[in-house]
């Protein structure tokens, strides 16, 4: 009886220390994540990734992605989807976060699936007035050399792919933005890098289990690298949180893409 009781203390022990560290250490602890690669680029290119930010404003997260972003110097900011958190029809404290986001070749969005459940009103001049860009089946050139191809959230939305690389010169280095991974199939080899998001890595994770929780449309990839018929894709694990505010072995992400030339 003693051992049960001993054992019995032990695992509320752990359990209390996971949940603390679920609740209230983990969810704020944002990794940063470095990658080099190669392309044919004029001149070097520094990429900031952030995806699912789920931000109701200027918080403890927020605030310590500024103090990343200033370390890291990027040259261009992506954010893939699910940019907002307030659904109260209150945006203000959300546009003041976008508006402390600078990089030289500026900050681009693409829709989540949250942006698509939760329409905004005037949700391109909320950008605009915000100093983001916003691309919804749409193309940019930032620089000569490299073009933006922002699509619609393929879980939610309705991405078009030609539509959106219409004008895009052939030999230039192609990223294409969205939300849900599960989209990878239709345009691998098509562009050079793919950025998306959605999954929050699996946000809680056991060790050799499954992830208990995928949004759809992710076609089983959860976080990190992915290759297909020669184009690269990688899935952000997020800065935010959906459903459970809780993080387990799934850390909060910014990743930072340097691309060579």
């Amino acid at each position: 009886m003693r051992v049960l009781a001993v054992a019995a203390v032990a695992v509320l022990a752990l359990a209390s220390a996971a949940g603390i560290d679920a609740l209230f250490v983990e969810p704020y602890r944002i990794q940063v994540t470095h990658y080099d690669l190669q392309g044919n680029l004029a001149s070097p290119l520094k990429i900031a990734d952030l995806s699912d930010l789920h931000t109701h404003g200027t918080g403890r997260n927020e605030k310590h992605t500024f103090e990343i972003l200033t370390e890291e110097k990027p040259d261009l900011i992506v954010i893939t989807g699910d940019c907002l958190g307030n659904t109260a029809g209150d945006y203000r404290p959300c546009e003041n976060f976008y508006k402390q986001l600078h990089a030289p070749l500026g900050v681009w969005v693409v829709r989540g699936n949250w942006e698509n459940d939760y329409p905004m009103h005037h949700e391109r001049a909320f950008y605009t007035k915000s100093g983001v860009h916003l691309l919804v089946n749409q193309s940019a050139m930032p620089r000569p050399d490299f073009a933006v191809i922002g699509l619609d959230d393929p879980s939610s939305g309705n991405p078009r792919l030609a539509r959106a690389m219409a004008t895009v010169p052939a030999n230039i280095y192609k990223i294409a933005l969205f939300h849900a991974p599960g989209f990878f199939g239709q345009i691998a080899g098509k562009v050079n890098l793919c950025i998306a998001g959605h999954t929050h890595g699996g946000q809680v994770l056991i060790p050799f289990v499954h992830p208990f929780w995928l949004p759809k449309d992710c076609d089983g990839f959860v976080s990190g690298w992915y290759t297909e018929n020669g184009t690269k894709m990688y899935v952000n694990r997020g800065l935010g949180m959906s459903d459970l505010p809780i993080r387990f072995d799934c850390r909060p992400e910014i990743t930072i893409f340097t691309i060579h030339p």
